[in-house]
């Protein structure tokens, strides 16, 4: 902007100049003032050429920069669109543990007896959850078969199937003094499904009624 307006104002000089020589040419000029003037206005002429390239320019810099936010408000909108409209299936990071949460946990840990110690750490070696259906997953999905099922639906099909097989052997890592009558029903018909080729790893019968475990 500062070198319009400075190409502006001498145009404007040169406009004045020329004005003050044409009130003067009332009187028959000398053939130098005549020369003179030519050159006034040649000089002026490409001044305004100038002028008017760097208009051009200007303008299409103010195109280019309207553009540009054009652009980042559509993404500034989509991207608040979907923070406030995440699934809730998805998983949030959780925030480190404090100071003092960690020593009561580090205290209690060490008060388990050792049986029990070691059934939670074989629990947590081997149970694993599903991890949940991405977009791209889903849409590499037949469309015959995306028709019966949304992508949420799906997403809470495997939360209830994690939550169960969770469920399952919290029960089965439980020393048995530990739990009450309806729980060791539950662990001892557990134990009972359990074959030599499903003995001491995750599996989960589709027909076994964990239904009680949510009452």
């Amino acid at each position: 902007m500062g070198d319009l307006k400075h190409i502006s104002q001498h145009v404007y000089d040169k406009i004045l100049s020329l004005q003050y020589m044409l009130d003067l040419s009332s009187s028959e000029l000398p053939l130098q003032k005549t020369k003179k003037l030519g050159q006034e206005l040649f000089v002026l002429g490409r001044l305004l050429e100038e002028f008017e390239r760097c208009v051009e320019l200007q303008k299409q810099q103010l195109k280019h920069l309207k553009d540009v936010e054009k652009i980042f408000q559509m993404n500034l909108k989509s991207i608040q669109q979907m923070k406030d409209n995440i699934p809730p299936h998805i998983p949030r990071k959780k925030g480190p543990a404090s100071g003092i949460k960690a020593v009561m946990n580090h205290n209690q840990a060490a008060d388990v007896q050792t049986d029990q110690a070691e059934n939670v750490k074989t629990s947590r070696n081997f149970v694993k959850e599903m991890e949940y259906v991405t977009m791209p997953q889903f849409e590499s999905i037949p469309q015959y078969m995306k028709g019966r099922v949304t992508y949420d639906q799906l997403n809470v099909a495997v939360d209830s199937l994690n939550t169960a097989v969770t469920a399952k052997y919290k029960i089965l890592s439980q020393s048995m003094k530990t739990l009450n009558n309806h729980s060791r029903k539950l662990q001892q018909r557990f134990k009972n499904q359990e074959t030599k080729d499903t003995k001491g790893i995750l599996h989960l019968k589709l027909q076994q009624q964990l239904l009680h475990l949510y009452k």
